[in-house]
């Protein structure tokens, strides 16, 4: 039994033995460690918590990214996602993940320079990249090049030099757009196109993922504007699995490479970065407008799952949904509207005006819009995880720095639950 005070304490009677004990609580939570001397006996480990996918679990402090799922509220470093999507870029926003505060002009200057004088590859990652099956899938590239890295810059494992850790935060912001375009250029059998770095961040990817016979490649500034609001959305998302994945690796103290590859590789699975990838084939399965009402009918009655909707985070909606759904309307006006569009909009107004969807509150999440916007713009579904890993590359940056300077922090290490058999025996042999 559990009573909660307005003193911060927790007090918890332990009914096996009948004792009493209060834990402190602080910032909402309670320590886990403290369980422990809630205990039946001297020689018991004491109490755990049990949380299979830390669905209620905090594993970290941090001041990088702040949710409130109930409210459908986005925030980097207290500033609303909404007001970056509208007054900031991709390369401001990673700044500010990075260092806690926006750019003035002349820092937002200093860093574009940096970033963009990086964004070159040794000619060795090229031969490395073409060591892979022609129909190798560019996500796969990715993981494996970026791991592959760490092995050109020696200087990644002092990370406890502030200044080394700062030279590959800047690397792998600068090269991962190159790595993916380059994934993709060898994918299709098109030779790479060199960074330019008279554009911008994202203009220089599409350059080098589109660029062909042309002297010089000029993105639509259409394409170019609604590509970085896509990667500042993306930037940082709290402790999802993937930035959960870049603080374990990296509690070990292995360099930011390999950290940044294994956040990358669950990236890579179908339930993080290939969200999209499942709403855009489930709007194809749909076919039509018409097909949309029977569609629901089939998901309320459990037959079928609602891609793109509903979040572990978001109970109300996800912001970043409605600013993206605002994005594709002005690709559109460009490329020309997509007819998947026209069966997402009509999904979307049957769902959020049914009664199930409301009771079970699944609102269009992040990933509803954005895989219509990245296949209106050219980009093959095989693309979509990459494009983001590009996008989230300074969120992960961010928390692994904020991890390694954590006094509290140590490797990670969870504790299980022993579930199988007891001491047992070998049979003696006659």
């Amino acid at each position: 039994m559990t009573n909660q005070h307005e003193d911060g304490t927790l007090e918890v009677i332990d009914r096996r033995t009948g004792r009493h004990y209060e834990l402190s609580i602080h910032e909402g939570a309670v320590r886990a460690a403290d369980l422990r001397q809630i205990k039946v006996s001297e020689e018991d480990f004491g109490l755990l918590s049990y949380d299979p996918a830390y669905l209620n679990t905090a594993s970290c402090r941090s001041t990088i990214t702040y949710i409130d799922g109930d409210k459908g509220i986005l925030r980097y470093r207290g500033y609303p996602i909404e007001e970056l999507a509208e007054r900031a870029s991709f390369l401001d926003v990673a700044y500010l993940l990075l260092n806690g505060e926006l750019p003035d002009k002349a820092q937002a200057e200093d860093w574009t320079h940096q970033v963009t004088t990086h964004t070159f590859v040794h000619e060795n990652v090229k031969r490395f990249i073409g060591g892979f099956h022609h129909d190798a899938h560019p996500m796969g590239i990715l993981v494996s090049t970026v791991a592959a890295l760490s092995t050109f810059y020696p200087d990644a494992k002092s990370i406890s030099d502030a200044g080394h850790r700062r030279d590959q935060v800047v690397r792998l912001i600068a090269k991962m757009p190159t790595l993916a375009a380059f994934a993709y250029r060898h994918a299709t059998g098109m030779p790479y196109a060199y960074p330019d770095d008279d554009l911008s961040y994202t203009g220089n990817f599409l350059n080098m993922m589109w660029k062909t016979t042309e002297l010089k490649y000029r993105p639509d500034p259409v394409l170019e504007h609604a590509l970085d609001v896509l990667f500042l959305l993306h930037a940082d998302h709290e402790q999802n699995c993937s930035t959960s994945a870049m603080r374990s690796v990296g509690s070990a103290h292995a360099d930011p490479y390999s950290a940044t590859a294994a956040a990358a590789a669950a990236l890579y699975g179908p339930l993080h970065g290939g969200a999209n990838e499942q709403v855009l084939r489930m709007l194809e399965e749909i076919r039509s407008v018409d097909n949309v009402p029977g569609y629901v009918e089939r998901v309320k009655r459990g037959e079928l799952r609602l891609m793109g909707f509903g979040h572990r985070v978001y109970k109300n909606f996800d912001p970043r949904a409605r600013i993206i759904k605002k994005v594709a309307e002005e690709v559109f006006e460009v490329t020309g509207r997509n007819p998947l569009l026209d069966i997402a909009l009509e999904l979307e107004k049957v769902a959020l005006g049914d009664e199930y969807f409301i009771t079970h509150k699944l609102y269009p999440n992040v990933d509803f819009y954005s895989g219509i916007i990245y296949q209106a713009m050219g980009f093959p579904v095989e693309m979509f995880p990459v494009l983001f890993a590009i996008g989230r590359t300074p969120g992960w940056l961010a928390q692994w720095e904020e991890m390694l300077e954590d006094p509290e922090q140590k490797i990670a290490r969870p504790r299980q639950l022993y579930v199988g058999q007891e001491l047992r025996h070998l049979p003696t042999t006659a």
